[in-house]
């Protein structure tokens, strides 16, 4: 069967598919657990911006956050849990409604902020009667998502009722970068992208335009099952394997995947006043276009891929990667505090701006000497 690595063979054949720490009937992780190295930040910084690796072929030392940002991860969690309640609610309803997912679903969420929310919106699908399946993939800017597990699914349930899911997003970039993919992949999957926050107007279905904390954009991978990011390098990843990640069984006695999910199953939901429709998603792309024109001009910053705009795209910047600044829309706003955390631990300054539809940016420090 093609795309079908050894690992997932022999899971197959015990009837245990890899999950990472997510329960077996909440989705199937099409992903190759590796012994994958780390590379400090700076040096991944430098070898990005130099262009001696693509981001995808490194994993930086996730560390588990401090007592302090854990707290406010637990007050973002207590006070958006029924938001993102109702907006997995509403973004069900309206898969629900499609003719094409109205009876069967399969729902493809993007490792690895997806898997979360795809976990959400395949419980919120079975309230209402639709039977789902889910599975996590691998999509890496610049290089694709992986197809052989899209082969792995088509074989399995065909292509009519596949959505793929994030949790947000950012400035559009895996919106197109799936288009990309899907049109050369030739497998007869449609780019139907849909995600709870949609602050860039780049989904084809979204709950919000609103940017908002969704709490597990917080975190990394102790809240996503203590998966990693994903690789994709020759020597881990051969002609038939999935893209691999790095298993964190070392964050084990702090992992908060499930109890992430049962507190937002449990919340009582609340319903947002910012909601999608076409005509708004049409006026979040102009606005996200507008803003992110303004500030390369603001900040001279001549390589798009710098600027992390959105909560949780801002959020991770931080927490991954070398950030230069950090950019707010209003400084005194809940949503925003975990951030100047962040920046105050890393001691990087923080200037207040207006962001149109984002309330919360990043962007990358330019390694000295190198070329944008």
């Amino acid at each position: 069967m093609p795309g079908l690595t050894e690992a997932v063979r022999e899971s197959q054949e015990v009837a245990v598919p890899f999950c990472g720490t997510f329960a077996p009937e909440d989705v199937v992780m099409l992903l190759k657990p590796a012994a994958i190295g780390h590379t400090d930040i700076a040096e991944k910084e430098r070898l990005i911006q130099s262009g001696a690796k693509h981001y995808s072929e490194m994993l930086s030392p996730e560390n588990v956050p401090d007592d302090r940002y854990m707290q406010l991860y637990r007050d973002a969690l207590a006070h958006n849990a029924g938001r993102l309640k109702g907006d997995v609610e509403i973004l069900a309803r309206k898969i629900a409604q499609r003719s094409q997912t109205r009876i069967e679903c399969v729902l493809i969420s993007l490792a690895r902020a997806g898997t979360p929310v795809g976990v959400l919106v395949k419980r919120a699908l079975a309230r209402l009667g639709v039977r789902a399946f889910h599975y996590t993939v691998s999509i890496i800017r610049g290089r694709g998502i992986d197809l052989n597990a899209l082969r792995f699914i088509a074989a399995r349930h065909g292509t009519d009722t596949a959505v793929f899911v994030d949790g947000w997003t950012g400035k559009g970039a895996i919106t197109r970068e799936l288009e990309s993919s899907l049109t050369s992949g030739g497998l007869g999957f449609a780019p139907f992208l849909a995600v709870v926050a949609d602050p860039a107007g780049r989904a084809s279905l979204a709950a919000t335009v609103d940017d908002y904390v969704i709490p597990s954009g917080l975190l990394n991978g102790i809240v996503t099952g203590l998966i990693s990011r994903t690789v994709l390098t020759a020597d881990l990843v051969g002609p038939e394997d999935f893209h691999a990640c790095l298993f964190q069984a070392d964050h084990a006695p702090r992992d908060l995947t499930h109890h992430f999910l049962e507190t937002v199953e449990a919340a009582s939901p609340v319903y947002s006043s910012a909601a999608w429709t076409p005509d708004a998603a049409a006026q979040a792309r102009a606005d996200s276009t507008r803003i992110l024109q303004e500030l390369m001009n603001d900040y001279h910053v001549d390589d798009i891929n710098r600027i992390k705009p959105g909560i949780a795209e801002a959020t991770r910047a931080i927490l991954r990667r070398v950030p230069d600044c950090v950019l707010v829309r209003d400084l005194a706003a809940a949503e925003t505090r975990h951030m100047l955390h962040l920046a105050a631990g890393a001691g990087v300054r923080v200037i207040e701006q207006d962001l149109g539809g984002y309330c919360a940016a990043t962007i990358i420090r330019k390694v000295k000497g190198e070329q944008e």
